[in-house]
């Protein structure tokens, strides 16, 4: 009697239990509902943003009459996007709330209007609303100018005024729509944050004056909020930010001033979590060296690596510690010839055994490839400059990380100057030593093999020889 009854008391205890746990998913899982008439039977999907990357949510087959149903959870909390067939997203606050559209079809955006879901509502009206008040500012901007600068109506004074006064009235008619946003809500951090970030452009071009606040804002940026991790503006507050910097107007000394500053202020909450640290670092680190802040990418390497508080992943790690033992001033290695098996292609372009054995003021080491698409690019317009740059003084030594000798033979027949190759590789001694993790990687060094500069362009040599041996030519 008693084990049956322990059996019932334990069933009612395990049906209990789990009627919590589907209450609880339910207390938590929103949904998406809604209409799309022409996109009957096709399937719809729902993805959040993580960081620099994006997920899947949900996905659904619209119904014969356009109808369709996506869910979301509590941790989705951020923005989303809704994709069909037709692969226009459409943008939504996952913020826990119901939410109701319609229209005929995503790519359709005129006919899309959001039915239910308080703060997608203020979203769709604010997405409406802001570009229009941000094309007015900039003609009036325009206009301003000319009214203050072309002597033709700088005497004109009340059409100055009244410019001012409307751009003041669109000004204010926009932080109102934000202050009046729920307190609290995703919505009211949201919007401001996406904002700073495309006013950017308008600021370089008509408001140099707000350039210092904008920057401020920017470096006020938290990148280890989930908010903004969830938001898909992570990379857009990244690029957006060293933009203006590298756009402001000033000097190029000024200019990494004030990139020093921000990736200092950056840095600083990045420490406390690691995953969003080297995250960041990498994407910045990448999209400096695109830009050929070189100064710039040095910094934030020898700040990566002189943290003690946090891991770096060893990959980027290895690719920051270039710039620790490659750094300019450095001395380079010594390359000996002898230990590449492209002794036969030496042969036709010069007697020296060794890179110190090379008569030349200066030397451009490159490493690169066959099989990479940008070498195919470079390397040809290596060659092309070659026989200038010979003769203003600038040697070229290219050392190939392919691995098949005819690949070689072939990708380097047509080049003008000395080309090696061990077949190994990533694995290739000159290679490690040279710290080499990116194909094309070059390294300009002097008559004592002292690095004086990391290009990453053959537009930047060729500007380098314009500039510093344009006498010898």
């Amino acid at each position: 009697m008693n084990d049956i009854y322990t059996d019932k008391h334990m069933k009612s205890i395990l049906i209990i239990f789990l009627c919590t746990i589907v209450n609880c998913f339910n207390s938590y899982a929103q949904s998406i509902s809604g209409n799309l008439s022409l996109l009957a039977n096709q399937q719809i999907k729902l993805e959040g943003f993580s960081g620099l990357k994006n997920y899947p949510i949900s996905s659904a087959t619209i119904d014969e009459s356009g109808n369709f149903k996506l869910t979301y959870s509590k941790s989705d909390y951020g923005i989303g996007y809704i994709m069909s067939v037709d692969k226009k997203p459409l943008f939504v606050i996952l913020s826990g709330e119901e939410i109701e559209l319609a229209g005929e079809a995503l790519s359709y955006s005129e006919t899309l209007k959001i039915k239910k879901g308080e703060e997608n509502l203020l979203f769709e009206k604010y997405a409406k609303e802001h570009p229009r008040r941000e094309q007015a500012l900039s003609a009036w901007s325009y206009l301003e100018k000319i009214y203050f600068s072309d002597s033709l109506f700088t005497k004109q004074k009340a059409p100055s005024k009244a410019i001012q006064t409307e751009k003041q009235r669109i000004k204010k008619e926009d932080t109102k729509f934000l202050y009046q946003l729920p307190k609290g809500s995703y919505l009211s951090w949201y919007l401001p944050l996406r904002k700073l970030i495309s006013s950017v452009s308008v600021v370089a071009q008509h408001g140099p004056e707000e350039i210092a606040n904008t920057l401020y804002a920017f470096r006020e940026i938290d990148y280890t909020d989930s908010r903004l991790y969830k938001s898909g503006l992570f990379k857009d507050a990244l690029e957006n930010h060293f933009w203006l910097l590298e756009n402001s107007g000033k000097s190029l000394d000024s200019i990494f001033l004030e990139i020093q500053l921000s990736i200092d202020a950056m840095l600083n909450d990045l420490i406390k979590d690691e995953k969003k640290l080297n995250e960041a670092a990498e994407f910045l680190f990448d999209l400096l060296e695109r830009h050929s802040l070189l100064r710039a990418s040095e910094y934030l390497a020898m700040k990566m690596l002189n943290q003690t508080s946090c891991t770096i992943n060893s990959d980027l790690a290895k690719q920051l510690e270039t710039y620790r033992a490659m750094r300019k001033g450095n001395i380079a290695l010594d390359i000996d010839f002898a230990n590449f098996q492209s002794l036969n292609v030496i042969q036709k372009k010069t007697s020296a055994r060794k890179l110190s054995e090379i008569k030349s003021p200066f030397t451009l080491v490159v490493f690169g490839a066959s099989w990479c698409p940008k070498c195919t690019k470079e390397i040809p317009d290596l060659n092309k400059n070659y026989r200038n740059w010979k003769k203003a003084g600038l040697e070229v030594v290219f050392i190939s990380l392919d691995e098949n000798e005819d690949d070689f033979k072939k990708f380097t027949e047509p080049l003008s100057f000395i080309s090696l190759c061990d077949y190994k590789k990533w694995n290739g001694k000159t290679v490690k030593e040279y710290y080499v993790f990116g194909t094309p990687t070059m390294y300009l060094l002097n008559s004592i093999r002292e690095i004086v500069l990391r290009p990453n362009s053959v537009e930047q040599i060729s500007a380098w020889v314009d500039w510093f041996l344009s006498d010898k030519k």
